[in-house]
Parts: C-alpha cells; sequence; structure tokens
C-alpha cells in the first residue's frame, strides 16, 4: 500500500464553493456582486427548434456528446475508435468511451466543465470515470426523464437571453414561435451569411438558388444579389435579430462595387471557371462591406470569428461532415485587411457597433489594439448614449470579443483579460459566451466570473488595486452582465 502524504491545511477540495476563487476579496466579489446575476448568451450554435419546442432529451449522450467536438477531439486522442465518438451506437456505449477518457483530460479545461456541468444541473459531485460511469449515466437520465428539459435548463442557469446562429435562408419558425408565447426567455437569431460567400462550385450556386426563392427576387446580378440579402435582413430584424456574425480565415479585402466584380460574380453564377481566387477575395470584401452599411442602417452589431483554418481532415470530413473537430488555429495575417475594411466603413459614417473575436493567441495585441482605433459614438440609431444605472453604457462601439474557441480555457480567458486590460478599457468589456451547441454549456459563464472575480481580487490583495469594493464589485457586474444588455440594442 502507497502512503498517501498528508493533507497540508490550505489544500482545497476539488471544485469547492470557493473554485478558482484565491482569495478574500475575490469571493466577496464573487459572491456578492456576480454568482447570482442572469445570463445573456449573445453567440451560441444551439438549436432553435429543441428550445422552441422544449425538447426532452432521452439520454446524457444526446444532449452531452452529439455535436459536441471538443469532447470527440480529447476522445480521439485518448484512441476511442470513431463508431463510438460519432457512429450510430449505442448510447451508453459512447457515454462510457466518454468516462473512460475524462481522468485522461486533466489540466484541459474539458475536465473542469464536465464535473461542473454535471454538479450543475444534476446535482452530481462525484468524479467521472469508468467506475463511476454506469451510476451517473442513470443518474442524469433519470433527471432528464423527470426534469431537465431544454427550457428548465435555461431556466436553472438564469439564462435571459440567447442569440441562435442562422443563415439567410431560416425561415425562424422557432424564434417566432417562442416569442409569440411570451415566456421570460428570449430567442433571438443572428444573421450568418457565411455559405453565400461567393466560391466555386455548386454548392454555392445551390446556396444562391435558396436565397432566391426564400427573398422573392431572381438573382441574376451582384445588385440583385445584394437586394436579396437586404430583403433576409429586413425580414430577421422584424423577427428580432440584432446581431450578424461572420466566420472568417481572415477579412477578405475591402474592394468597392464595379462592373468588373459584377462580371465576376456574374460567371460564378453561370458556372464559369475563370473567376480568379483574387477576384472572389475582391467579391467577398465588396458584399461584406455592403452588409456591414446595411447592419448599420439597421442598429445592428457586426461580429467576425478571425483565424480557424477549418476541416483539415478530408478523410473524416467527408465521412461525417463540417464542425466534427479538425479543425486549427490559423497563422494568416489579420491587421492590415482588417483595419483597412473597419476604416473603410468608418470613413463614411457606416461602422455599426463591431465585435472581434481572434483565434490565434498571437493576434491578441492586435485585436486589443485594433478596437481603440474606431471607438466612437455608437450607430445613428441611439440618438445619445445610453447609460443605465449599473454605470453600463453604449458609448463605445468597438468590442474585443470573449476567448474564443482553443482559447476558451481558464489561461486563455486570463491572457485576454490581462491583454484588454494593459491596452483597452476592461471595465467595459461585454464577457462571455458558450458559443456551444450543448444546453449544458452554461456554466461556462460561471467559470468566466470566477476568473474575472479572482483577477480582481487578487490584484486588490496584492495593492494593485484599491479596496474599493463597491466600485470593483460593480466594474465585475458590469463585465458579466450589465454591459452586453446595454451593448445590444434590442429594444429599437
Amino acid at each position: 500500500m502507497i502512503d498517501l502524504p498528508p493533507s497540508h491545511p490550505a489544500t482545497r477540495d476539488f471544485l469547492d464553493e470557493n473554485f478558482i476563487l484565491e482569495t478574500e476579496t475575490a469571493r466577496y466579489l464573487y459572491t456578492e456582486f456576480v454568482r447570482d446575476l442572469p445570463i445573456i448568451d449573445y453567440h451560441n450554435h444551439l438549436s432553435p427548434a429543441e428550445v422552441a419546442l422544449d425538447k426532452r432529451y432521452d439520454n446524457m449522450t444526446e444532449i452531452w456528446l452529439q455535436g459536441d467536438h471538443y469532447k470527440w477531439r480529447a476522445m480521439r486522442a485518448n484512441g476511442v475508435p470513431e463508431a463510438l465518438i460519432t457512429g450510430s451506437t449505442d448510447p451508453w456505449r459512447s457515454f462510457n468511451a466518454w468516462a473512460h477518457t475524462v481522468p485522461y483530460t486533466m489540466r484541459n479545461p474539458l475536465y473542469h466543465w464536465t464535473h461542473m456541468e454535471l454538479k450543475k444541473p444534476f446535482g452530481i459531485g462525484d468524479l467521472l470515470n469508468e467506475a463511476s460511469a454506469r451510476s451517473i449515466y442513470d443518474q442524469c437520465n433519470e433527471q432528464l426523464q423527470s426534469r431537465w428539459t431544454a427550457r428548465a435548463l435555461l431556466t436553472e442557469h438564469k439564462v435571459q437571453v440567447i442569440c441562435t446562429t442562422d443563415e439567410p435562408a431560416d425561415d425562424l419558425r422557432y424564434h417566432q414561435q417562442l416569442a409569440d408565447e411570451g415566456t421570460d426567455l428570449t430567442m433571438l437569431p443572428t444573421f450568418r451569411p457565411d455559405a453565400l460567400f461567393p466560391a466555386s462550385g455548386q454548392a454555392w450556386r445551390d446556396r444562391v438558388a435558396e436565397l432566391a426563392s426564400v427573398s422573392g427576387l431572381a438573382i441574376t446580378s451582384l445588385d440583385t444579389f445584394l437586394e436579396a440579402m437586404q430583403r433576409r435582413i429586413d425580414f430577421f430584424h422584424e423577427t428580432g435579430c440584432r446581431a450578424a456574425d461572420h466566420g472568417l480565415a481572415q477579412m477578405p479585402l475591402a474592394a468597392a462595387r464595379s462592373s468588373q466584380l459584377d462580371t465576376a460574380f456574374r460567371q460564378l453564377l453561370a458556372g464559369q471557371t475563370t473567376v480568379t481566387p483574387d477576384q472572389i477575395d475582391q467579391l467577398t470584401g465588396c458584399i461584406l462591406l455592403e452588409l456591414g452599411r446595411m447592419y448599420h442602417q439597421r442598429g445592428w452589431v457586426q461580429q467576425f470569428h478571425l483565424g480557424a483554418l477549418r476541416q483539415v481532415n478530408t478523410r473524416l470530413t467527408k465521412q461525417i461532415g463540417i464542425n466534427i473537430g479538425v479543425d486549427s488555429i490559423n497563422d494568416l495575417p489579420q491587421t492590415a485587411r482588417l483595419a483597412r475594411f473597419l476604416d473603410t466603413l468608418d470613413q463614411s459614417g457606416q461602422l455599426t457597433k463591431t465585435v472581434l473575436y481572434n483565434l490565434n493567441p498571437a493576434d491578441n495585441e492586435t485585436f486589443a489594439t485594433m478596437i481603440g482605433n474606431f471607438q466612437g459614438e455608437s450607430t445613428p440609431v441611439v440618438s445619445t448614449p445610453v447609460v443605465s444605472t449599473t454605470g453600463a453604457s453604449t458609448t463605445g462601439r468597438m468590442q474585443w470579443g470573449s476567448a474564443w474557441w482553443f482559447l476558451d480555457q481558464k489561461d486563455g480567458m486570463e491572457t485576454q483579460l490581462n491583454v484588454l486590460s494593459n491596452m483597452g478599457l476592461l471595465s467595459r468589456f461585454i464577457g462571455m459566451v458558450t458559443d456551444s451547441r450543448s444546453l449544458l454549456s452554461f456554466s461556462r459563464h460561471d467559470y468566466f466570473r470566477r476568473i474575472l472575480c479572482n483577477i480582481i481580487g487578487t490584484d486588490v490583495e496584492k495593492g494593485l488595486l484599491p479596496r474599493d469594493l463597491t466600485w470593483l464589485g460593480q466594474m465585475t457586474a458590469n463585465i458579466a452582465y450589465h454591459n452586453v444588455s446595454t451593448f445590444f440594442d434590442w429594444k429599437h
């Protein structure tokens, strides 16, 4: 038998009530100002149908593993056969394969998230492994059958607003259905036009044909394409949409409309192969500028997720599809093109509120400083700055979005918060998003809030910040909730 060393008096239990909170000040800020705030999740990939129909899930594999490419990557790294990860196998076998993997994820954020999600909402404090898997699986399944529907889970986490990610041709029926019910939960669409950016091939032409059908407009040119997009933006706005989102490897070249680009667009529509990659890049930049002007007119927030290298494994992509966990951080340059795009809109007074997300940590300082170049008055829809009783306001129109994807972990969040503190105004940050497809992911907001309070609390106890707990408490509350509640103008 191995003799274990005695516990040190300072040793803490894993995931106790003071998890991540290392100082008394951090614990005070968290419990008194942040812990019980509602959640506004302004970017996620939840299913609107599951929320509107208040879906009841059959088992933990369905709600926890299906579609979660974070877990899929970890299982592959742990040698789990693909059939148990994404195949149509017995749900219990897939769950057991994940339970076998969990102990090997120590120091990966998945280890924290997994046990936070078992603790809330299921009330399970046991560590997940092969020995505990069957008991935990059965306990969770029983609660899913008796208690935890989609909306019940949102209520449990005090989720107030969720913004889903929706393609321009979507009919938004489920958003409208939920709105018609008059529930306390607000579910709003987000306009995501990525699949309609110009490309060679039949898949893009099929998307354009779908856009033509839903907009009721024959698309024969760049002008008619943009008119169809305007019609869909108008429709989305009527259904409550106040934001657009774009996932790009890097910003396209900001190009003005021209007869040459219209000719290239018509050639793509006709299936001609003479259009060059540079012309496609300029077409995309032209369309994105025009969309930016439309967003500004509507008072929307535009979001840009930049820096992913997607679907790099051809074999698995062909076998399973997209969004399966075979993506990487890209190393394309971001600065010059991003600056030119923002400056083009700013020069004409058409730069709307903007949120920038980088995937490459090498771009942290670039993005933190880029937002400072284009701050100013908010979109003209708001005639004067709106100041809430909490001190949050809409005076700044540029935000650096929360640490994204591979950076969505303790070290990545701490790094981002520190860089933003050094180069911008942390106090005006709009906080966390889940960017998730799972209704069990909302504990990530609590994860972020604990990290935030720990950074501020530690600085206080080191003498780096004054012990003005009223101001600092309000500041942490603003970052966790109030800033984002005023940055997005959902009421106009």
